[in-house]
């Protein structure tokens, strides 16, 4: 069996390609950029509404969000919240939070701790590290800086 000189090149030609697609960098958070969903979007309600059930198991408590960070990237969210009562008459700690995306919805993936002086806790500069060991495809710029 004898085989074209043009397959080969076109054989050749495709190796070549596949290995220098395959041989492209790695890039860090590839993919769209984080961005911040919109007041009143459904995909905004539906991250703060599995933060809501969060704190309504652990706390027993109603609450409505003010939201001073809010990102989103493939799958990820981080959030900062300041908590109120509906009414807006008490208000609460603050809440951060890692939520994921599993199986189309969102669930809180880690609360961190607020205590000052513990290396476990947000206020930690090691906490954000100590994330991305937890959450290795977790993207970066969702963090807040």
């Amino acid at each position: 069996m004898k085989i074209k000189p043009t397959i080969i090149c076109l054989l050749l030609g495709f190796m070549s390609l596949s290995c220098a697609v395959t041989n492209l960098p790695a890039v860090a958070d590839s993919g769209p950029e984080a961005y911040t969903p919109q007041p009143g979007s459904a995909e905004r309600k539906a991250i703060l509404d599995a933060l809501r059930r969060w704190v309504k198991q652990q706390h027993h408590m109603d609450v409505i969000f003010v939201v001073r960070h809010l990102k989103v990237k493939n799958g990820y969210a981080w959030v900062h919240t300041l908590p109120q009562s509906k009414d807006g008459s008490s208000r609460y700690e603050d809440i951060s939070a890692l939520l994921k995306k599993d199986l189309g919805r969102w669930e809180v993936a880690e609360i961190p701790c607020a205590e000052e002086d513990n290396p476990d806790c947000i206020g930690d500069p090691a906490y954000f590290d100590g994330l991305k060991q937890r959450f290795p495809e977790m993207p970066e710029d969702i963090l807040p800086r």
